[in-house]
C-alpha cells in the first residue's frame, strides 16, 4: 500500500458471521476483540483460523487488556464492572465502576504496570439522549479506583505511548487529547493532540453528528508515532499525525469503528466493521466482521 491510497482487493475479511465487533488486540500471536451481541471475547489467527470464546460477557464487553502476569481485564459494560479472568479460567470482579460512570463502560488501555483506564458513554446513545461529556477513570493494579480526567466528550479508543504519553479518542469532540502519565499514575499536562473541526454547536446527536469531520472511535499508534484511527461517522479509517494532519485513508466499504496493528510484523491493520452502531439493528443480524489490510509502519505503543 503506498501511503494515501488502498485498492479495494488488498482488504480480506478476517471473521464475519459477528454482530458488532470492538476493541480489537494483538496479543501472543492471537487477534482478541469483543462482540457486542453475542456477549463473549473471542481470539482469532490472523488468517481467521482457530476462532475461539475466550469468556462470555453476559451485560456486554468491550475494553480488553492483561495484567502483567498475564490474566485477562476485561469491561462489562453495561454493569458497569471491570472483570478479570483467573488463571483457572474462573472471572472475578476487578472493580466496580457503578459509583462513578453513570452510563455504561467503553473502550480500555491497560499499561505494562496493570493500570487500566477506562471511558464511559456519558448519555444513552442509544436512546437518542443529548450528549454530556463524562470521566476516563483510572483502576489501579488492586481494584482501587480513581478519576483520571473530566469533560470528555465520549472518551473512546485509547492507547500509550513509549514515552508516557496517553491519547484519548473524543468521538463527538473532533479531537484526540492527550496527557503525560506521571509516575503515580495521575494524568497532567492535558493537551490537544489532534483537533478535526470544533466542539458540536448542539448537544442533540442529529445534529451534532454531521459536524463531525472525523469522529474518532477506536485506534492504534504505529511506530512512528502516528495514530490510525476509526472514523465511526464516515466509513473509514484514517492515519493522523500529531496536529490532525491525515496523512491516509482506507474505506472498507462499510461502517468502521475500531482498528488494531498486529499480525507476526505489526503490519497489518484489522478493521472491526459493520453497517451501522444502531444496538438494535446490529443484535438482530450477523453483519460484523474484521477486515484487514497491510501498512508500511508496524505497531507502537500500547495496547
Amino acid at each position: 500500500m503506498s501511503e494515501g491510497t488502498v485498492d479495494a482487493h488488498e482488504i480480506r475479511t478476517v471473521v464475519s458471521g459477528m454482530t458488532f465487533t470492538e476493541c480489537p488486540r494483538w496479543h501472543e500471536g492471537r487477534l482478541w476483540f469483543a462482540d457486542f451481541y453475542t456477549h463473549a471475547v473471542y481470539s482469532v489467527l490472523e488468517d481467521g483460523s482457530d476462532l475461539r470464546t475466550e469468556v462470555e460477557v453476559p451485560a456486554q464487553p468491550s475494553g480488553i487488556g492483561w495484567l502483567p502476569d498475564g490474566r485477562l481485564l476485561f469491561v462489562s459494560a453495561k454493569d458497569r464492572l471491570l472483570m478479570r479472568r483467573e488463571e483457572d479460567g474462573t472471572t472475578a470482579v476487578h472493580a466496580d465502576l457503578s459509583s462513578y460512570a453513570s452510563e455504561q463502560l467503553n473502550d480500555m488501555v491497560v499499561d505494562a504496570d496493570g493500570r487500566a483506564w477506562v471511558g464511559s458513554f456519558g448519555f444513552d446513545l442509544m436512546a437518542g439522549a443529548d450528549i454530556e461529556t463524562t470521566d476516563l477513570l483510572r483502576v489501579d493494579p488492586d481494584g482501587t479506583v480513581t478519576l483520571a480526567a473530566e469533560d470528555l466528550w465520549f472518551p473512546n479508543g485509547t492507547v500509550l505511548t513509549d514515552d508516557a504519553v496517553l491519547l484519548v479518542d473524543e468521538t463527538f469532540g473532533n479531537r484526540v487529547t492527550a496527557f503525560t502519565v506521571a509516575s503515580d499514575g495521575s494524568l497532567v499536562d492535558r493537551r490537544t493532540w489532534a483537533e478535526f473541526g470544533d466542539l458540536p454547536a448542539s448537544r442533540v446527536i442529529a445534529e451534532a453528528l454531521p459536524g463531525a469531520v472525523v469522529a474518532p472511535d477506536g485506534c492504534a499508534l504505529d511506530a512512528d508515532g502516528c495514530l490510525w484511527v476509526a472514523d465511526a461517522v464516515n466509513g473509514r479509517v484514517v492515519r493522523v499525525a500529531q496536529g490532525g494532519q491525515v496523512l491516509a485513508e482506507i474505506q472498507p466499504g462499510t461502517g468502521v469503528f475500531a482498528c488494531m496493528l498486529g499480525g507476526s510484523d505489526g503490519r497489518t491493520l484489522f478493521m472491526c466493521c459493520a453497517p451501522d452502531f444502531d444496538a438494535g439493528a446490529r443484535a438482530a443480524a450477523r453483519e460484523g466482521e474484521i477486515r484487514a489490510v497491510e501498512v508500511e509502519v508496524p505497531h507502537g505503543g500500547r495496547p
